[in-house]
């Protein structure tokens, strides 16, 4: 009887392995939404604070450890000023190449990544603890509002905003509806979140009209507006 059991027992638990290995899409759980669901990582992009390491194979005395600026440049011997920010490192390796080119006959080199700024993105408007959040992996918007405090009660939830810089220094943004969830197709190239993301939660209008009343209605009033009610009431 024991053995039957353990036999029924390994079956069920490799039915599980294989369901919970290759789950099927459905409504509460569209894998097929996720932009990162084959684990294909986007590039990684250089920001302000990385440090890379230019490795000049035919003329070593070029080599260098270089640190992205703040305004987004790095600067080599015989070399202009070139953009590092919002590039591959096989962009910079390109453009430091075509740089040198004026100088050495065959400017092979490599560009290694070495050190990396802070991954951080801002989190502001009516969330509990406003301010920076740091990445500890991938995110989503709403899971950066539950990593800054939750919402505030006069959140507005069906138009949270993402704000993000695009290579080349044109700024995007996007609405989200974090009421009735995220997983929607046409946000799927803004999932997961990147490092300087700006995720905004506005305020509700309700809480607009309440603040509307505070200030222009309830404050110049000669007399306590709750005791003005409550005369008017009785």
């Amino acid at each position: 009887m024991s053995i039957k059991l353990n036999i029924l027992g390994a079956v069920a638990l490799l039915s599980l392995s294989a369901c919970g290995s290759d789950p099927k899409p459905s409504a509460e759980f569209p894998t097929n939404q996720w932009q990162f669901s084959d684990n294909q990582d986007a590039p990684y992009l250089l920001a302000a604070g990385d440090t890379i390491e230019v490795v000049v194979h035919t003329a070593p005395e070029l080599s260098r450890a270089l640190t992205v600026a703040p305004d987004g440049r790095i600067t080599m011997p015989y070399s202009k000023p070139i953009t590092a920010a919002a590039r591959t490192t096989a962009e910079v390796k390109a453009a430091l190449m075509v740089a040198l080119s004026s100088e050495l006959k065959d400017p092979d080199l490599d560009v290694i990544p070495t050190e990396f700024a802070s991954q951080r993105i801002f989190v502001g408007g009516e969330v509990t603890t406003p301010g920076m959040v740091e990445l500890p992996g991938q995110i989503d918007p709403l899971q950066a509002v539950i990593m800054a405090g939750g919402f505030t009660d006069d959140a507005r939830t069906k138009q949270v905003m993402v704000i993000r810089r695009l290579p080349g220094g044109d700024v995007r943004t996007v609405v989200f509806d974090l009421k009735d969830g995220i997983f929607d197709p046409q946000y799927a190239t803004w999932l997961p979140l990147r490092r300087f993301d700006v995720v905004y939660v506005p305020r509700s209008k309700i809480a607009d009209q309440n603040q509307f009343v505070q200030q222009y209605i309830r404050n110049a009033l000669p007399v306590e507006f709750s005791l003005f009610y409550d005369l008017r009431s009785q």
